[in-house]
Parts: structure tokens; sequence; C-alpha cells
């Protein structure tokens, strides 16, 4: 079976390590295991747990609290709607292994995290690519996504916020795909792993999985919870499909870490302090971000409303793996280009900024330094 090489994490694995400023990191800051503790209050006693803990296997759909814990987070579910797998990423692979069987027709924002397109292309579906524009400000367009659908197809995936741009579906536009999903029986996939990184603190976006009764949606603990090196994910959706993808599961998952469940329920018990730390961070650094692109004339960004990342359209002549090589080379300032996330955008860059405002600054001014060099040559 062919599988189109994963762009963006292989970018990732090939440069991050050697980064000294890294602008492509995608998580909210990272706690530490202690910053997470003590957030909670009960530090001695989660310790106490964990040096008592039998690190046998786990609950194999993961434990009742913590499933109970995730349904939580959503108006219309409850543990029998929840399966935990092995971080967000193994989350969407299982429910794509589960749903998609070949010649089946798929229709996928782009550009979007690769797997939502790539997964279903591998098993042998037919996919159609639904174009967000940077002229309408990376939204979904209701009425070419009216004109994609047919009566074969299968699945709509979209994620909220979108990765890369950073552009959020509100809920009038997501009750309006889900009417056209169910015009032609879809089911519709969103990937929400940035949903409660919402920066303007009046919007309140609801989970598809509260909007529509084939809705299958993706989170975990990486990105708004900060959380990444617990590689804790799900999935919710309608429980037969829960109970088909535990069949599939079996076969990739046979159960998540012991350690990972309990510091995962200690997290979403938390959540609202976890949240108010990182909501802090996001709007802040968004903040920093736009008021640098603001300084930068050739420089354009659909401002983010949502998620920890921004898509930068630049008016140089170089192409977006070249200008981040020179610009690593060069000292160390990391950035994803563009063109992982499809030939089109090969004028574009990918910033993560959710981290310490000071040392996005910092990163961001070293990006002016390489833009004077390349007016420089112009000349």
């Amino acid at each position: 079976m062919y599988i189109a090489p994963f762009g963006v994490e292989q970018w990732m694995n090939e440069w991050e390590t050697g980064a000294v400023a890294n602008l492509a990191e995608t998580c909210v800051d990272s706690m530490t295991a202690a910053e997470l503790l003590d957030l909670s209050g009960r530090r001695e006693e989660i310790l106490e747990q964990m040096m008592d803990l039998r690190l046998s296997y786990g609950d194999i759909l993961g434990s009742d609290e913590i499933r109970e814990l995730i349904a939580s987070l959503y108006d219309s579910a409850d543990r029998e709607n929840v399966v935990v797998m092995n971080g967000g990423a193994a989350a969407n692979f299982i429910a794509m292994f589960t749903l998609v069987s070949p010649g089946d027709e798929v229709i996928s924002v782009y550009p979007t995290y690769q797997q939502l397109y790539s997964i279903p292309e591998a098993f042998g579906a037919s996919v159609k690519l639904l174009r967000l524009r940077y002229e309408d400000d990376f939204q979904l367009d209701i009425g070419a996504l009216e004109k994609l659908v047919t009566d074969r197809t299968k699945v709509i995936c979209v994620n909220n916020s979108n990765n890369p741009t950073g552009s959020l579906m509100k809920e009038p536009l997501l009750r309006e795909i889900t009417r056209v999903a169910d015009s032609v029986g879809a089911w519709l996939y969103c990937d929400e792993a940035y949903r409660f990184m919402v920066h303007d603190p009046g919007v309140k976006v609801p989970s598809a999985a509260d909007l529509y009764e084939k809705s299958i949606v993706s989170c975990g603990l990486s990105k708004c919870f900060s959380l990444a090196g617990l590689r804790l994910g799900w999935l919710v959706a309608p429980k037969q499909f829960i109970r088909d993808v535990a069949d599939h599961r079996d076969y990739t998952t046979i159960s998540c870490g012991r350690l990972d469940d309990l510091l995962g329920r200690v997290a979403i018990k938390n959540r609202e302090k976890i949240f108010a730390r990182n909501l802090k961070i996001v709007r802040k650094c968004a903040s920093v971000l736009e008021e640098w692109v603001r300084n930068e004339p050739r420089v354009g960004c659909v401002k983010p409303e949502c998620g920890t990342t921004a898509f930068l359209r630049y008016d140089y002549d170089i192409a977006s793996e070249d200008f981040c090589k020179r610009l690593f080379k060069k000292d160390g300032t990391f950035l994803l280009p563009g063109k992982c996330f499809g030939p089109e955008f090969d004028r574009f860059l990918r910033v993560g900024y959710a981290y310490e405002p000071g040392v996005l600054a910092s990163g961001l001014k070293k990006v002016s330094g390489f833009l004077r060099e390349l007016e420089a040559e112009e000349t």
C-alpha cells in the first residue's frame, strides 16, 4: 500500500532538533510534569498514586474515568461515545481505518493536516479537495462544498480550527456543513485538536459532535492542554462507530499507557486552570505576531482566530523550502515551508506562535533580518 510522504512531519523530523529559535512548534508552551502536578494542588497525592501504579496493560478503551471526563467536554456524549488513543494522530488514523474502504468518495478541506486526505487516499478512496482561499480568509465555501458532494460521498473531512491557517468555523457555518452532509447521508469528520483555544473570549464554538448525529471528532492533550508528551488523544462518535473502532483498534493499540491515563485524568479535571494559562499565552503571542506582520509590508496573514498557527504569505522570489533552509542555516530560526501543505502554497510559511512572547518576538526579529537580506539581493 502506498501512502504519500507526510510533508509536515518529515520536515519537522529533519530540522526541528537543531533549531535555536523554533517558530514551528504547534503546541501551547509545553508544561513539565511538576507544573501539571502543582497546578492540580495534589502533587504529593498524585505522586503516591504513580508510585503505587502497576505498569500492566491499561484499560483497553481507556479507563472508565477518563472516558467519562472526556465525554464531559461535549454536550451530547457519554462514556460509550469515547475511545482513547495514543495521541490525536492515532485517533485520526484508526477512524479512517474504520470508516474508509476502497472506492469510497471522501471530501477534505485543503490545506489541512495531511492525515485527513492522504490516509483515505491510501485506503483506496477517491479524494476530492475543497480548497480554502487566502482571499476568502480561508473560510469554507458552502457553495463549493455543495458542488463537490454526490450520493457516493462517504465522509466530509474538516478541522476546526484549521491547521495551518488558524481560521475558525463558527456555529452557523458548521450547521451549514452538517446540512450538506445530511443531504447525502455522509459522515462529518472534524479534527478539533485546537478547539479550546479560541482567541476572542466572546466567541463560543460548539463541537461538531454536538451538532450532527453522524459526526466523528478527534482531539487530544497535545495542543490545548500543553501535554504532547503524554501521547493521549481520543475520538467521540456514535456508539456503534466506537464499537467498530474497537474491533480495528485490536490490531493497532492494545491499550494506552496507565501513566498517560492517570495524568490525563489530572489534566482534564484541571482543564479550566490549564486553559486559562494557555489562552493568556495564545492571545498575547497572537498580538505579537499581528504587530510584526503589520510592520512587514511584503508579508500578509489572515488573522488567526483560534489555535496556535498562522499561515504567512510572502512576496519574495524564493521557494518556501529554500526560504526555510536558508533562514535555518543562517541562525537556527525554524519555520515550516508552505509547500509541506501542497505545491499551491509555495509562497506561504506556517508559524507556530504559542510560547513565551519574548522568545517569539526575538525569533520574528531574526526573520525580519533575513527579509532585509532578501531585499538587498534584489537590488
